[in-house]
């Protein structure tokens, strides 16, 4: 490792196989794994059929320039279409390059409403991305710190918390959308009020904004829902992807409906490995698999059983605060910092992380 930059607190093993929830190190010792490489690998380790159609595109190819056709693209799209109800989708490679898809296009549609400074109400806590305009968006100055000046256009306001966007609204005539995460997740599993998601999309309906989801980590059936959002009825005229979308193939997806769609132009934006064959291979055999195997209802039976046994276990633990979260995206908030239990818990071969100091999150396949 003496070559590889230092940007991790990297834990001292190395894992050499894994096989479902399992993982094995190269000492041969076995580990479950909570964290699926946190919240990517939907489908476990080594999944047969998703090994195998990864295998078959490899085969066939790898990459191919976005100057041409891939049909892969398309498939994926319309399914990712289908099961949101949105109608376009670009194709990006990460969470944080979907989020700048986001972001870029806010700006032009306020642009295009003759919008000289298009500003986009971001919250507290959030996270959304290490490039300098998800930085910019993201709600927590440790990340921030070291890489200013940051990009200005972003307005903060508190999470939950639709009087402060009412608030906003009533001075400032350049926002032009909301981007918000429907679960918190690197602010600490934080779920919203129920009503919070229709408080912000009738919002943005009156004065004519673009609702923006940041879907990243509680997407793709993580929450018992295809998206986090559809547990609220809701259609956001934005939408970003990523993590367990390819199952541990790097993709990502800025998908839009509304008045969002059209806004990009051709060149407007692009990428070069976005949406390749391998990772809409990846992509579409995740979603297959997913609904063949009906996997959402199981992350939310599964989930519900965790959360009570973790309820059960933890009944009367002074320190424990809340256990809050929706299907297999769970978090444990205790009153103190708790960063030392990630070590012993891997001491003991299960993989976990501490978020926001202070909460254990669980991301389970």
């Amino acid at each position: 490792m003496s070559h590889v930059m230092n940007t991790y607190a990297r834990l001292p093993v190395t894992f050499e196989r894994g096989e479902g929830a399992w993982l094995w190190d190269t000492e041969g010792k076995r580990y479950l794994d909570a964290l699926s490489g946190i919240a990517v690998n939907t489908l476990g380790h080594a999944h047969p059929r998703f090994t195998a159609a990864l295998n078959g595109q490899i085969g066939k190819m790898i990459h191919c320039s976005n100057v041409y056709q891939v049909a892969g693209q398309e498939l994926l799209a319309d399914k990712l279409c289908a099961l949101s109800g949105m109608q376009e989708v670009f194709f990006s490679n990460s969470g944080c390059e979907a989020n700048e898809a986001a972001i870029k296009l806010a700006r032009m549609y306020g642009h295009n409403k003759g919008i000289e400074m298009p500003n986009i109400i971001v919250m507290e806590k959030s996270f959304h991305g290490r490039t300098l305009a998800t930085l910019s968006a993201t709600g927590n100055r440790k990340v921030q710190a070291g890489f200013e000046p940051l990009v200005k256009g972003f307005v903060r306001v508190p999470y939950d918390d639709l009087a402060a966007i009412e608030q906003v609204a009533s001075h400032n005539l350049d926002v032009v959308a909301v981007l918000v995460e429907p679960i918190q997740g690197e602010g600490g599993i934080r779920t919203p009020d129920a009503t919070y998601l229709q408080g912000l999309r009738k919002i943005c309906d009156q004065h004519g904004w673009l609702l923006m989801l940041d879907e990243v980590q509680s997407g793709i059936g993580r929450t018992g829902k295809w998206f986090a959002h559809q547990h609220t009825g809701i259609l956001p005229d934005v939408m970003t992807l990523a993590k367990g979308l390819g199952s541990g193939v790097p993709i990502g997806a800025c998908l839009t409906a509304g008045k969002a769609v059209e806004t990009f132009k051709p060149g407007n934006h692009g990428s070069t490995f976005g949406g390749n064959p391998l990772a809409c291979t990846a992509g579409l055999t995740t979603l297959d698999i997913l609904e063949q195997d009906k996997l959402l209802a199981h992350a939310d039976s599964l989930g519900q059983f965790i959360s009570k046994g973790l309820a059960d276990a933890l009944q009367g633990v002074n320190s424990v605060k809340e256990i809050r979260g929706q299907g297999l995206m769970i978090g444990i908030e205790l009153d103190k910092p708790c960063g030392e239990l990630v070590k012993q818990a891997l001491a003991k071969g299960l993989l976990i992380n501490v978020t926001a100091d202070n909460v254990i999150r669980l991301l389970p396949r």
